[in-house]
């Protein structure tokens, strides 16, 4: 089976390029499950019910998030409601929300989705290594297709949750950089791997907010009011072969498209 990963959705232009191409690539690439991390898909920061409908209406069948999912207060009574936008699993079990889903591909196979976030340079959680030893731990053993959106800050601790999860999971991808990185890879233990997927938004930007709005920032110290870009959006993704029998990843690459 095939799995599409969307990285970082930011703002309208990334939703617009996912509009734009999301079904030509299922299509083309016979996507049966199709996941995206939508935490910025709101100006930037956050993400609000109805922009939530809006993705999932183009076919998009889960969405991952990571520190932003709290900043659209409205999505707070959202999240109990809707299973299919995850927060990270290591918030408090009291945090409104989920953090995993079992979700079925269009084939009708069990496919776990699990979303964690880093605690380097990032907001206190608890231990997302021994969080994911639960939920593997407490997952239906029959469920053997597992991807894991690793929301974190620095390459170091989303390297070591990659060799931490092989062999347990079909593919740990990392997101919140914006930044893609090309170290894709199959781990000796049979799990795919890439330290960031990158952002689907405007590129000419830093990391998706307009640059001289950044560069004011570096040049001056002083507090800038942070707006999202808009030119060059380009969606980059990752679409990975699992074995379903055995929750082996067979392959995983890079996908890129770029917009107008």
């Amino acid at each position: 089976m095939h799995i599409l990963f969307i990285g970082d959705i930011f703002a309208s232009p990334g939703r617009h390029i996912v509009a734009d191409h999301l079904q030509d690539i299922k299509e083309t690439s016979h996507i049966d499950l199709a996941i995206a991390n939508a935490e910025n898909a709101a100006g930037g920061f956050g993400i609000t019910p109805s922009i939530a409908e809006e993705l999932f209406s183009l076919g998009l069948d889960v969405l991952t998030s990571g520190n932003h999912i709290w900043d659209k207060k409205e999505i707070l009574d959202y999240l109990p409601r809707q299973p299919k936008l995850l927060r990270p699993a290591n918030y408090a079990d009291e945090t409104p929300g989920h953090g995993v889903i079992v979700a079925c591909s269009r084939q009708g196979i069990p496919c776990a989705i699990i979303n964690l976030q880093g605690r380097t340079y990032m907001p206190d959680t608890d231990c997302p290594f021994r969080k994911a030893d639960q939920i593997l731990r407490d997952l239906d053993p029959s469920v053997k297709v597992r991807f894991v959106d690793f929301h974190a800050e620095v390459t170091s601790e989303k390297m070591a949750m990659g060799w931490y999860l092989d062999g347990r999971v079909s593919a740990m991808v990392g997101t919140h950089t914006h930044i893609p990185t090309a170290d894709t890879r199959i781990l000796p233990g049979g799990s795919a791997y890439q330290t960031d997927v990158g952002m689907t938004g405007p590129y000419d930007s830093v990391i998706g907010v307009k640059k001289e709005l950044i560069l004011q920032r570096f040049l001056t110290a002083l507090p800038v009011r942070m707006e999202a870009a808009k030119a060059a959006p380009e969606l980059h993704s990752v679409i990975l072969e699992v074995d379903e029998i055995t929750g082996k990843a067979i392959s995983m690459r890079r996908h890129t498209v770029r917009g107008d």
